[in-house]
């Protein structure tokens, strides 16, 4: 059964209904989740429902019908996110709203295959490296494997390229001897049912990667999978790799309906392994984007560097090309699942590099001098905002600025969307830029000879004004105001000018025609600067000054009254809402989401705990809420 704590029970009580249920000859564990925090207690004995919940600090109990107690998701609604570390100070996360790709040969055969192999799929998009160090081939005169000594090879591969390392293991007695070298473990499908492999491997606590058995039920998976859980370690990733049917033509038949099936059935990842499915190697790709169109959380796949000559299923294995190209075509697949795939960050820099969107002289760019310390940081300018959050998702970038309202055109409701596709982002610090803009020509030019302008739609939105007086010109919209500047300086026609910063004027050699031609001189754009949430112990520039802000997500219930009561209880906490936006929610018709930023500056005390209390009254009044980011902001 499922014991519910109430939100304000004391330590007192809590290990007072822990000692009860112990007596009872309960197996507890705490599980502290997004919206509850509850007790899992697992035994045989039967307990009154109702003297469970008259204890002092229960809110509910609720019994669990399915045999596997921890895995089911009666016992936790949402979904477990396992994360692994890698040695780039980055948190390999699987589940949510990514996708993740574990790759490698099925065994390491030399210390030249794995690092080819390693190379390779890193550069393709791999996050783990898979490697087999003892081979349980059913014929004792088949590669048996390479033992202690593979284990080096893909250890010293992993930490090379960032990858953390997954093998399997086919006994209790490897656990002192893969400790060191592994960081998940892997259960085949010869041992799922291997019970007391899987109470030693999930003592010691590590993730684990527990592979159906071709034979298998999904509720005697899940039940392998609640010996693991119930053993110590909390993070147990699913892994689909086919049933044995009356199909002859295929190795097994991939049952990618276990996917959606298991997802309803379970809190844990759900990943799929395709190469162990078919026969040969052309068909992986295509199965490979079936299953994360199935809703798999990653893939896990064989490549060999030279495939030809493996010694182990090289027939199924990829070439690294057609890995490659399987990742590109995932890419493109990712987003309309509502996913992002994730990514290994680059080797650790000497500056921190924050990403905007445009060219040099943009006002992102200005702003990242005017947060950062100009010295300390690099710039990187990218084509649009959404490659911006994915950057800071993929790790490529330290941070991401983003402009989120300006005072004369409004909100920049592209980045709000962004928000609520890319879940892996939070807001660590904002600032608020001066816009002045100036009508910039080629040189010699002048605004009488001006026939065409260039600028980014909120430039135009800003400069109406100025504009409506030269209703003849021609606005041609811009990724960014400086990729405008750039446009009008190469193009070097005189009845060409742009809508930028006047700096523009030196950096592409213009002259600048008019000043100041914004609609009110109170011009300001609001930048917020975004940050991945996978990478361990970074700490955002403003961490030492007390934050101000809050941003939320918010997806109010569909009933009368539901925003009015969401609202109220930022009143109850006496919290001022400086902006409020409504966004459509995709797919769904009339239906929206809002977009919240609240001011704390009047909070006394820990503010990140009033924030969170504040956020888990929110749950119980909405549908969904995510809490973007607390932060501090300085507008002056």
């Amino acid at each position: 059964m499922v014991v519910v704590l109430k939100k304000d029970i004391s330590e007192s009580q809590k290990n007072g209904v822990m000692d009860y249920l112990v007596q009872k000859n309960f197996k507890v564990n705490e599980i502290v989740g997004e919206e509850d925090t509850v007790i899992a207690a697992v035994g045989r004995n039967s307990v009154d429902k109702i003297e469970v919940e008259a204890l002092p600090g229960v809110y509910a109990v609720i019994p669990i019908s399915k045999p596997y107690k921890l895995a089911s998701r009666e016992f936790k609604r949402e979904g477990t996110i396992v994360e692994v570390p890698n040695n780039r100070g980055q948190k390999i996360r699987i589940g949510g709203n990514r996708v993740v790709a574990i790759a490698g040969p099925r065994a390491v055969e030399s210390r030249e295959q794995i690092m080819e192999t390693a190379a390779a799929v890193a550069e393709s998009g791999a996050v783990m490296l898979r490697g087999g160090a003892y081979e349980p081939n059913s014929s004792p005169y088949k590669f048996q494997g390479l033992g202690e000594q593979a284990l080096k090879y893909l250890k010293e591969a992993g930490d090379k390229y960032g990858l953390p390392i997954v093998t399997e293991i086919l006994s209790p007695e490897l656990i002192p001897v893969m400790q060191d070298y592994v960081d998940v473990y892997q259960i085949g499908a010869r041992n799922m049912q291997d019970f007391n492999l899987l109470k030693k491997v999930g003592a010691t606590g590590k993730p684990v990667i527990l592979r159906r058995s071709h034979s298998a039920t999904l509720e005697e998976l899940l039940m392998s999978a609640e010996y693991l859980l119930s053993s110590g370690t909390d993070n147990v990733i699913l892994c689909e790799r086919g049933i044995r049917t009356f199909e002859p033509s295929t190795r097994n038949t991939l049952d990618l309906s276990a996917v959606p099936m298991l997802r309803a059935l379970t809190h844990l990842p759900i990943i799929v392994d395709p190469s162990h499915s078919l026969s040969v190697r052309d068909s992986v790709s295509s199965m490979g984007l079936a299953a994360i169109a199935s809703g798999a959380d990653g893939l896990m796949l064989e490549v060999h560097s030279h495939p030809e000559k493996a010694l182990v299923d090289g027939a199924s294995s990829m070439m690294p090309a057609q890995f490659d190209k399987m990742m590109h075509d995932i890419e493109a697949l990712a987003p309309v699942m509502g996913k992002a795939v994730a990514h290994i960050r680059e080797e650790k820099r000497e500056k921190v590099v924050c990403a905007y969107s445009g060219k040099r002289g943009a006002y992102a760019e200005q702003a990242i001098s005017r947060y950062f310390d100009a010295a300390d940081v690099e710039a990187v300018a990218v084509d649009s905002f959404g490659e911006i959050f994915q950057s800071v998702t993929d790790c490529k970038v330290d941070y991401g600025m983003v402009p989120i309202e300006n005072s004369l055109a409004g909100s920049v409701y592209q980045n709000y969307d962004n928000f609520s596709r890319f879940e892996d982002v939070t807001i660590v610090g904002a600032v608020t830029l001066n816009i002045r803009h100036a009508l910039l020509g080629v040189k010699g030019s002048s605004v009488a000879d001006v026939k065409t302008v260039y600028s980014h739609p909120q430039g135009f939105g800003q400069c109406k004004k100025f504009l409506d007086g030269h209703k003849e010109w021609a606005q041609v919209d811009s990724v960014s105001t400086a990729s405008a500047a750039e446009s009008v300086s190469k193009s070097g026609d005189k009845s060409n000018a742009a809508i930028a910063s006047s700096v523009n004027a030196s950096i592409y050699n213009l002259d600048i025609l008019a000043e100041d031609i914004e609609n009110d001189p109170s011009n300001f754009t609001r930048f917020v600067v975004i940050q991945s949430t996978s990478i361990a112990g970074t700490k955002s520039k403003e961490l030492n000054i007390k934050p101000n802000m809050a941003s939320f997500i918010i997806k109010t219930k569909n009933e009368p009254g539901a925003l009015y009561r969401t609202l109220g209880i930022f009143e109850s906490y006496k919290v001022n809402l400086t902006r409020l936006e409504s966004r459509p929610l995709e797919g769904q018709p009339w239906n929206y989401w809002f977009y919240a930023d609240a001011e704390l500056s009047g909070i006394q005390g820990d503010v990140f705990e009033y924030v969170n209390k504040l956020t888990d009254e929110l749950k119980d009044k909405t549908e969904d809420i995510r809490l973007l980011g607390i932060y501090h902001e300085n507008r002056h």
